[in-house]
């Protein structure tokens, strides 16, 4: 065969590896406003720097008559390429080749490049589309799973992972994305559940819709499972890039650093009232948090999920870092089942790839209430205390109002390896609130007291004025300064910029035991 014949048989064989399912799969794809797997991964990455590898894999099923449905790819699309210059390994199930459907061949596809990624110390995002285990395959598909299970884990704390659902995942395919640091969920065309509608109705007699039971919305407000939420397949691609730009690729680099023409000595007179002078009165926290980091904006995860804790993205000085605040306009900012987990995730991430926290603490302590206990309060606290407490980065805390009982201690005090602890003038540091220590310390005197409510009244002003201020904390050390609101932004960077090289260990072990 001469050469010509032989690039037009490679040629041949690229072509229709490109047209995945065929030509009326894609058209139908396009008609219900979806993109397809390579469209998806080009509309992802740099214009033209998408390089593909084993296009050519097929499966080596035999059983149902597969042997006569051979298609190149075998229903996943693989490979590497760039995002704002950095490379990212990635890869696209193709719904158009077998649903998308999981087989050894192509489960292997996507074990090669996760193995690439953690060598090299890269990215991996998944674009996850696919009717699950390919069931003419049996436990081979299923082994494929677990073999992608086990890159998932390995690669965790390793290189940032990113799973963006884009289709259906269902069954053992949802574990891979739960295993990522980040999922993105798409409005309208994406779903996780580990039993499909059918099979719940079928066991439990529950009636529910597939966008009821896994849809976007269920999964970023009420499971807490997804991280984001996107309008559509180029807002996914858009938040991709964006939550890229404040990771690094790796575990062995710091956090990443973006030039920025806003002034590290910019004050902010607006800080001075923005917390209110009666500790009662709610006010939203993440005002505060914007007004402080580089032009005024921050990437916020899990919105919608467990509202009384923030967490997320912002720049102090051009540098990344990782923000963790209580929400005094939800739930008054307590910690519960739900924010103690959310926190708790967000930290342990910001620790393993050396990304600074910034703590802001507003918390009048835990949420009581029998459903909290019996939901193991005591246990998923304890997960926000771990994580806290492990982290080795830089770590600043700022006491804006409350800061009440053993939540103080969690909320990344002094006495768990926090670097520099600030308060506000307005922090209220105490075991608990006024009102609840009154009615404790003075209950002989309250009960004896021919007044009760006007006695009260006046043991809560006392021991406001005495006890729950920052400076018996100053005093002691807890604080290492209290500081005027609008002067919040210069003082965070530098701090920052202060503990730049800061270097902290833990005990040498294989791992600790974090109360899952």
């Amino acid at each position: 065969m001469t050469i010509e014949k032989k690039l037009k048989e490679l040629k041949r064989r690229v072509k229709l590896a490109e047209q995945g399912g065929g030509p009326e799969r894609i058209e139908k794809r396009h008609k219900a406003g979806m993109l397809t797997a390579r469209e998806r991964i080009n509309c992802l990455l740099d214009e033209g720097t998408f390089q593909e590898m084993d296009r050519l894999v097929v499966h080596n099923s035999h059983d149902f008559g597969m042997e006569k449905k051979r298609v190149y790819g075998d229903g996943v699309v693989t490979g590497y390429g760039t995002i704002e210059g950095r490379t990212v390994y990635v890869f696209a199930q193709d719904f158009t080749v077998f649903g998308g459907s999981l087989s050894s061949a192509n489960a292997a596809k996507i074990c090669k490049i996760m193995d690439l990624s953690i060598k090299v110390g890269a990215p991996i995002i998944g674009l996850n589309d696919s009717g699950g285990a390919r069931i003419q395959e049996g436990v081979d598909s299923l082994g494929g799973y677990a073999d992608i299970f086990l890159r998932n884990t390995l690669a965790s704390g390793v290189v940032p992972q990113i799973s963006a659902i884009m289709g259906p995942c269902a069954g053992g395919a949802v574990y891979s994305p739960a295993i990522t640091d980040f999922i993105i969920m798409t409005k309208g065309i994406s779903n996780m559940f580990i039993t499909g509608p059918d099979v719940i109705k079928a066991v439990t007699h529950e009636d529910v819709s597939m966008e009821e039971l896994g849809g976007a919305e269920t999964h970023n407000t009420l499971s807490g499972v997804a991280h984001f939420t996107a309008e559509d397949e180029e807002q996914t691609f858009a938040l991709i890039r964006e939550l890229l730009s404040f990771l690094p690729d790796n575990n062995m680099e710091d956090s990443t650093e973006k030039e920025t023409t806003d002034p590290s000595d910019r004050s902010s007179p607006d800080l001075n009232n923005i917390v209110p002078a009666d500790s009662n009165l709610p006010y939203d926290i993440r005002l505060l948090i914007r007004e402080v980091l580089d032009d005024l904006y921050f990437l916020e995860v899990q919105e919608h999920y467990a509202k009384n804790i923030v967490v997320g993205f912002g720049r102090l000085g051009g540098k990344s870092v990782g923000i963790v605040a209580n929400q005094p306009d939800h739930l008054a900012g307590v910690l519960d089942i739900n924010s103690s987990d959310k926190g708790a995730r967000f930290v342990r991430f910001c620790d393993a790839f050396n990304i600074p926290l910034i703590t802001f603490e507003d918390v009048p302590g835990f949420l009581p209430g029998v459903a909290q206990e019996h939901g193991g309060i005591i246990r998923h606290g304890a997960k926000l205390l771990y994580a806290f407490a492990e982290a080795t980065v830089p770590k600043i805390t700022l006491i804006t109002r409350k800061s009440y009982g053993g939540a103080y201690c969690v909320m990344a005090s002094k006495h768990i390896r926090a670097d520099i602890n600030y308060a506000y003038p307005t922090a209220e540091i105490a075991v608990m609130g006024p009102e609840g220590a009154v009615n404790i310390i003075y209950r002989r005197e309250l009960n004896e007291a021919k007044d009760t409510e006007s006695l009260r009244q006046d043991k809560i002003r006392e021991f406001r004025e005495k006890f729950a201020n920052p400076y018996i904390a100053c005093e002691k050390g807890f604080v290492d300064e209290i500081i005027e609101p609008r002067f919040t932004r210069s003082k965070l960077i530098a701090a920052l910029r202060m503990l730049e090289n800061k270097r902290d260990k833990n005990p040498p072990k294989k791992h600790g035991n974090i109360p899952l």
